[in-house]
């Protein structure tokens, strides 16, 4: 099982934000983690980012957790791929993904419906550009060249990527994880619990039975992004980890969506979180920001975090690699940057010995 970290998105002053996250790359390829995972919301985009860490790396991997599939063009997307893996030398990884109804609908313009067909669609433009196939294609949600009018299929004009350029999916729901295994390199979770999870693999397995075999296709990467401070002598004390992890929780859990459409709410309660789930919601909705953290249950946190002293967490990624985690990816969350380089430190040591 690898290493991969993740930044989320750039907050506060994006200069300094950035050189923080530089730093925290380079050590983490000093120390031989295998990917660095970089989001987007509605604030700072995913490719730059990448390609600015990309500029001043030399071998870890940049992948784009996720690009919004609402925001960009099929043809646009692979544009980007197939750039920032040219200049990086091959170190590009595509993770797309949907958002969810207020990002897609409220900030990019774009209906959120039919999400699945959606995906398929698009995933298979991306791949048809990258093949530097000329590109045509006619589906419910795109048509290419549209029909009626003066365009004609068009071949990317860049040399063809190589032909193991990875594409991730973030997927939540039952459907979207089949999905995933059938149209994709590697699955995003989020949340993802060794002890839960069970019935995401199954869903998953069902998907790649489906898949289409692809010469030079890369070995399927299951790469969760776990969230992580570690705890003890060294670390922050247990009760302020808990607290600084259940607040970023509580944001997921309670607003990462509309009252009615929230994936990770769905998914807590999947797991047996359902009253609890609601309570973060209700008070996370009533801008209750730190009662709806409070209310974020241990059990939670337990399960799909890796938070305590290095014993507890050298455990949990032997849980992980157990159920088939490829690439356990850590969002490190110590208060302090120094605090989130030293966890960086201590979770390869720990790794190494799991």
């Amino acid at each position: 099982m690898r290493l991969g970290l993740s930044l989320g998105y750039l907050v506060g002053d994006p200069r300094s934000a950035a050189a923080e996250a530089l730093e925290l790359v380079r050590r983490a390829e000093d120390l031989g983690f295998a990917a660095v995972h970089v989001a987007e919301a509605y604030g700072s985009d995913a490719p730059t980012l990448l390609a600015w860490l990309g500029a001043q790396t030399r071998r870890i991997h940049l992948v784009s957790a996720v690009m919004q599939i609402p925001g960009r063009t099929p043809a646009a997307t692979a544009m980007t791929a197939a750039t920032l893996d040219g200049i990086t030398g091959g170190r590009f990884g595509l993770g797309l993904g949907v958002s969810g109804p207020q990002v897609s609908e409220g900030w990019h313009g774009v209906r959120f419906d039919a999400p699945l067909a959606r995906t398929r669609e698009y995933v298979q433009i991306v791949r048809a550009a990258l093949a530097r196939e000329p590109l045509t294609h006619s589906g419910e949600h795109w048509q290419l060249p549209l029909p009626g009018g003066q365009g004609k299929p068009l071949r990317l004009a860049l040399p063809a990527p190589r032909p193991d350029l990875p594409i991730y999916l973030a997927a939540v729901g039952p459907r979207n994880v089949a999905l995933a295994g059938e149209i994709a390199d590697g699955w995003l979770p989020v949340y993802f619990s060794p002890e839960h999870g069970q019935a995401q693999l199954e869903q998953l397995s069902a998907g790649r039975a489906h898949a289409t075999a692809r010469e030079g296709a890369p070995a399927f990467d299951i790469a969760p992004t776990i969230p992580m401070v570690i705890t003890g002598a060294s670390g922050e004390a247990l009760a302020d980890a808990q607290q600084r992890v259940r607040a970023h929780t509580a944001l997921y859990l309670g607003g990462m969506g509309s009252r009615s459409t929230n994936f990770y709410h769905r998914l807590a309660t999947d797991m047996g979180f359902g009253e609890a789930a609601d309570e973060v919601q209700r008070l996370y909705l009533a801008k209750e920001h730190r009662n709806a953290a409070l209310a974020v249950p241990q059990g939670f946190l337990d399960a799909t975090c890796l938070v305590g002293a290095p014993d507890q967490i050298r455990q949990r990624l032997r849980a992980y690699r157990a159920v088939g985690v490829t690439t356990a990816v850590v969002a490190p969350m110590a208060t302090t940057h120094d605090g989130r380089l030293r966890d960086l430190e201590n979770v390869a040591t720990l790794a190494a010995e799991v």
